[in-house]
């Protein structure tokens, strides 16, 4: 049976790239202009399930992402840390003085803006770094470069003239894998869990859950507070749960469920770890 996942943006993105990572490169995407509409295929049957990028290590959470986490019935069963390293691709026998114009996405244009800064190009805006490099391609342009992945590059038959010109060379981006009931790959000795919780708000309630989980010898990789809608400013909490064992996670989940008025599971998972 083949894999169709649905991923935000274009074939060659690096939603693609964390897709091949996980799934392997026989997986078939599904591109999506939103994700919003990543969450919608991955919930119906014409998908095995979805990829989306859930944070940076420079720009920090995507926090609509996590609502829309909160707001789906998916499951996360995995997750990648991709590198995100950006090239500067054109047309074959361009040359680096031929280029007039850079387009792409205007996050990939601010993470190469050091070299970008060094010559005189025009930079131009677009939605999306992969199809940047899929209409250079198209169009055959002999004065356009595009900043995108090399696997863009590969897909469009494009040549990398510089490589890796982003100025922060430690940027990582964290995909989740989502997938529906019925669908979810269960992981082999898994050691990761995300969960929602929030409690009745009293004095010292969020402390009592925070020391329980560090009592269990559980390592506590990310709390992110969410307000919660008509509340008045109370908040929900989404963590993400590093342990040993499944044993050591489900005694911790036993543990906290009486102090907490909310508890959901997201997923339980294997760590994907930077590399």
């Amino acid at each position: 049976m083949n894999i169709k996942v649905s991923i935000q943006g274009y074939e060659g993105s690096f939603h693609q790239m964390a897709a091949i990572k996980f799934f392997g490169p026989a997986v078939e995407v599904i591109p999506c202009d939103t994700f919003q509409q990543v969450i919608k295929i991955a919930s119906s049957a014409d998908s095995s399930g979805g990829v989306m990028a859930i944070e940076n290590s420079i720009a920090g959470s995507i926090l609509a992402n996590y609502n829309l986490l909160q707001r789906s019935s998916l499951t996360i069963t995995g997750e990648i840390y991709l590198q995100i390293d950006q090239n500067l691709l054109v047309n074959k026998g361009v040359r680096l003085e031929d280029i007039r114009e850079v387009h792409s996405h205007p996050m990939a244009l601010q993470q190469c803006f050091e070299f970008l800064e060094k010559h005189t190009w025009k930079l131009v805006e677009k939605e999306d770094t992969a199809l940047s490099a899929k209409h250079i391609h198209q169009h055959k342009s002999k004065h356009i470069a595009a900043i995108a992945s090399t696997l863009a590059a590969e897909l469009f038959d494009l040549k990398i003239i510089s490589p890796n010109i982003h100025t922060m060379k430690n940027n990582y981006t964290r995909f989740l894998i989502l997938q529906r009931d019925g669908h979810s790959k269960i992981a082999v000795d898994p050691d990761k869990a995300s969960v929602n919780f929030h409690t009745d708000h009293s004095k010292g309630s969020l402390a009592k859950v925070l020391t329980k989980i560090a009592d269990a010898g559980i390592n506590l990789s990310k709390l992110q507070s969410f307000p919660i809608p008509g509340s008045d400013f109370k908040y929900s909490f989404h963590a993400d749960l590093e342990f040993d064992s499944m044993h050591q996670f489900e005694t911790v989940i036993e543990s906290i469920k009486p102090i907490t008025k909310y508890l959901k599971i997201y997923g339980v998972y294997k760590n994907g770890k930077i590399k």
